[in-house]
């Protein structure tokens, strides 16, 4: 317990560098107490109005909050929410440095509408148009010229756009060759781009999703070989698969961990996986084995859950429940 509580420790010594999709998560909260005349919906009467860091955002939020200082490298719009999302990353004490700004791009924006505890609506709005040559050129030069100064690499992809195959080969290479591990939270689009990353986590619709093989290959019997095989031919040290309720699953390098979730009052499970790969981010780079990452790492996801919306993980509060349950 006490070596869990120390890598805990490390992580306010790391620098970690998010690449990745921002948005806005825009939340409406209201109360409904009848139906429109108009249309057979209901009538949610604002009671609040809330504006968070999403998507890589997030994630930039969960390694700030684990004590590591973040490094945010995206692309947003010349828009509103883009300035919006500017003033967010400052306010949070945040650099903006690693932002590019492209003229006549939509900023990601998911508004979701709440009554009590029941989301009745989300409405997106956002490209998922890949970001132009001249984005992409400035964003890699940013990212080349920081990369000796961090400790580890989280890919944020949410097909958005500011992810590409080539971008995402020439920053794993320059990676590799400053021995620089790289963590990959993946999407459908680039699923198969990631070849020679330390570490991919997908979720189980994901990995699905991605290989489109028979679904007996993804049964308790298989699940361990088909990881294997994939790691193999992506040449991954690590690949670690979040199973929901049925817990986590990580083959890394030699070892394979089996970990079953912890039972909680879950009230969202909205930003669990962001929350999931800064905590394994953070604590590979700090020096964790593979059940200590992925203890730590399950354990925080579940925790995230007994909130309602996306917010990032309480360093102490893992500390305290690492100390209970690992």
């Amino acid at each position: 317990m006490e070596q869990i509580s120390h890598i805990i420790d490390r992580f306010s010594t790391l620098k970690v560098m998010v690449i990745g999709d921002l948005m806005i998560d825009a939340y409406t909260w209201g109360k409904v107490s009848r139906i429109s005349p108009e249309a057979p919906v209901p009538v949610v009467n604002v009671t609040k109005k809330e504006s968070r860091l999403g998507g890589a955002g997030n994630v930039v939020l969960n390694v700030a909050s684990l004590g590591a200082q973040a490094i945010v490298c995206s692309v947003v719009g010349d828009d509103a929410a883009g300035l919006e999302l500017f003033a967010m990353l400052r306010a949070q004490g945040l650099s903006v440095d690693g932002l590019v700004t492209e003229s006549g791009r939509s900023t990601s924006v998911k508004e979701r509408v709440i009554a009590g505890s029941q989301q009745l609506l989300r409405i997106d709005s956002e490209t998922e148009q890949a970001i132009s040559s001249e984005s992409k050129h400035t964003l890699f030069a940013y990212i080349a010229s920081q990369l000796a100064k961090v400790d580890i690499v989280i890919f944020e992809d949410y097909d958005k756009g500011v992810l590409s195959e080539d971008l995402i080969q020439s920053v794993i290479q320059l990676a590799r060759s400053l021995s620089i591990p790289t963590v990959v939270d993946p999407k459908k689009k680039n699923f198969f781009a990631y070849a020679g990353a330390t570490l991919f986590k997908p979720n189980l619709h994901e990995l699905r999703d991605g290989l489109q093989v028979h679904q007996s290959r993804f049964d308790a019997e298989h699940i361990a070989q088909t990881v294997a095989d994939f790691k193999a031919s992506q040449q991954f040290d690590g690949l670690f698969l979040t199973l929901s309720e049925r817990g986590v699953y990580l083959d890394f390098k030699s070892e394979q961990v089996s970990i079953p979730a912890h039972i909680r009052q879950i009230a969202d499970v909205s930003g669990a996986g962001d929350t999931v790969i800064s905590i394994a981010a953070c604590a590979l780079a700090a020096g964790a084995n593979a059940y200590q990452m992925a203890s730590l790492a399950n354990l925080g996801g579940g925790l995230v859950c007994e909130s309602l919306g996306v917010v990032p993980i309480d360093k102490e509060l893992l500390r305290k429940e690492a100390l209970a349950n690992l």
